[in-house]
């Protein structure tokens, strides 16, 4: 796995815990190290007292997501466990440089000698490649063992609390990819130097985007606005600036009206979807709607809605998009961007996927990031929360002929930084004047 070769351009290295680290490093994975994305967590010959540590931390995780549903005493628990990652308030603006409690406690782990093995491992094959992280902790590692070649480390949520900086910020070489001015801004009340932070924008899928002039994100959009307007008044209101961005739109989509609802990497939403296929259910029997539930790679999920959707008589109009592998579940997620219209899900690292021109559906949010990612696509105008689940079959469809899921999407395609796959590429490739935050 941690071969040489001379194709390398960067270390990428990412963490196996919920989809979010890992969805936002394999974008990056052309310019990765033979092509492959390295998860901290579970290499080949990881110690296993790093395991024990990176275990610990994701059993915590799952559990505490899941747990989270128990009537009472669960978002009490939770609660305790957020307050670890709390995002304080913007205002007023204080220096909020001073390091959290658990940002010592993780330092005082790589201080005996957490993550050593695989810095080591990387800085023998090949110590002078950029080191590329979507996780904080990888990168305190990197810098901490001193690895030789920039760090750099990409930020997947609209704001980020404490932990994600350094101990001492203005000391630390360590530099940022952030996707919007949020998390551009925190980190300097963090204490992270300017110099140090890229608005570079979330790395967003090539495959859904075509290269910078984003011939098939906007081929994709094109459609996908005809079946998001079907009464036609977005288009009428807005034309000129559709035509703008777009061109001329086609007669008719591709593709059927298809929400898609993507369930996280806990897994703990699966009540909410079947209630969702439930109100939906004429909408679907009649091929008037297509569903996609993505369970990434929960087999006892994909089971679970099979199961379901055979009772409920609807297994022929709903598709379940499942992987073996997490490569595999990303590249046949990819593949249904191009033809889905809505996504629905909770605030987490897919709210930069709007960015795309699909409209977000805010399932409630799980963590003091989500909720600010929840605020981030509310300010943009890209997205709207959830209504009753039971009614959906009603609000959906007020939202479709009112124009307004044409009206986020757009929203998203506009108001975001889409670029952000390309603009990392050419930073550690040396073109990095430009985008100096």
């Amino acid at each position: 796995m941690l071969e040489d070769s001379t194709s390398k351009k960067a270390w990428v290295v990412a963490v196996d815990m919920g989809y979010g680290h890992q969805r936002t490093a394999y974008p990056l994975r052309s310019f990765a190290a033979g092509g492959k994305v390295v998860n901290i967590n579970r290499y080949k010959g990881i110690p296993k007292k790093d395991q024990r540590i990176w275990e610990t931390t994701r059993f915590l995780y799952e559990f505490i997501s899941r747990f989270r549903r128990v009537p009472f005493i669960g978002s009490k628990v939770f609660a305790i466990l957020d307050s670890f990652q709390k995002i304080r308030g913007y205002y007023p603006r204080r220096d909020l440089s001073q390091p959290a409690l658990s940002g010592r406690n993780m330092f005082r782990l790589i201080r005996k000698g957490w993550g050593k093995d695989l810095i080591e491992r990387l800085k023998k094959i090949n110590s002078h490649l950029p080191f590329i992280t979507t996780f904080f902790t990888p990168a305190f590692m990197a810098e901490y063992y001193d690895y030789q070649g920039d760090i750099y480390c990409v930020i997947c949520d609209a704001d980020i609390a404490r932990p994600w900086a350094s101990l001492h910020p203005s000391q630390s070489r360590i530099k940022y990819f952030v996707p919007c001015a949020w998390a551009r801004d925190r980190l300097k009340l963090y204490g992270v130097p300017p110099a140090n932070i890229f608005f570079t924008g979330y790395p967003l899928p090539p495959e859904n985007i075509g290269g910078e002039n984003m011939p098939i994100l906007k081929k994709d959009l094109a459609y996908r606005l005809l079946n998001l307007d079907p009464s036609g008044k977005y288009r009428k209101l807005y034309g000129p600036l559709i035509k703008n961005y777009l061109g001329e739109l086609p007669k008719m989509s591709n593709h059927p009206l298809t929400v898609m609802f993507s369930i996280g990497g806990a897994g703990a939403q699966k009540e909410l979807v079947a209630e969702i296929i439930n109100s939906l259910g004429e909408k679907i029997r009649y091929k008037q709607l297509r569903m996609i539930i993505s369970v990434g790679t929960h087999k006892e999920l994909r089971t679970y809605f099979q199961t379901h959707l055979k009772r409920v008589t609807l297994d022929d109009g709903v598709d379940i998009l499942y992987g073996e592998t997490v490569e595999e579940y990303f590249r046949a997620f990819n593949n249904a961007l191009h033809t889905i219209d809505v996504l629905w899900t909770k605030p987490s690292e897919l709210t930069f996927y709007a960015g795309l021109g699909i409209p977000i559906i805010i399932a409630p949010p799980l963590g003091s990031q989500e909720d600010f990612n929840k605020r981030f696509i509310l300010h943009i105008g890209a997205g709207t929360e959830q209504d009753n689940p039971h009614y959906t079959h009603q609000w959906l469809y007020d939202l479709l002929y009112a124009g307004d899921l044409a009206e986020m999407a757009m929203q998203g395609f506009v108001e975001m930084k889409i670029l952000g796959t390309y603009n990392i590429q050419k930073i550690i490739s040396g073109q990095r004047h430009a985008l100096v935050s």
